[in-house]
């Protein structure tokens, strides 16, 4: 097990994870067709190209959803009950197929749970960045996590 128990993490605990990940043609497509996302910059080289963009952009729910998923193995990998939530997301940047993505996460709030005992509230800040450095993606991640046994 990967995660931490809620008694393992001190508020501005700071991570880089260290899966990259390289998005390709095939992510941006599947994804955008999976969720019924019909959205031509995601999907249409043609209209895509017309855009200030000038090439696929690709899905920012994907964006966001990779930011998460390279976290998880430092972060609440068998330690998690419950993602509560998600807050402030942003995109301040776009993303383009081949980009080759990382993430951060930095350990923003604690927080005993009141209704569950064998549990803590941990909030993650998270921050995905490019291969120029500059931050594509973040959000603050709410998240019960497990007591230790």
């Amino acid at each position: 097990m990967a995660g931490r128990y809620f008694e393992d993490w001190t508020l501005g605990d700071a991570l880089v994870h260290d899966i990259r990940r390289t998005v390709t043609e095939t992510d941006n497509l599947l994804f955008s067709t999976m969720t019924h996302n019909p959205q031509p910059l995601h999907l249409d080289v043609e209209a895509a190209r017309a855009s200030e963009f000038g090439r696929i952009l690709v899905n920012g729910t994907f964006t966001f959803a990779l930011m998460v998923g390279l976290s998880v193995a430092d972060t609440t990998l068998g330690t998690l009950v419950a993602n509560l939530g998600y807050d402030r997301l942003v995109m301040p940047a776009p993303v383009f197929i081949g980009d080759t993505l990382r993430a951060e996460s930095e350990i923003a709030g604690l927080k005993e749970s009141r209704s569950r005992p064998g549990a803590g509230i941990v909030t993650f800040a998270h921050r995905l960045l490019n291969q120029n450095n500059e931050v594509v993606c973040a959000c603050s991640r709410t998240a019960l996590v497990r007591r230790r046994p």
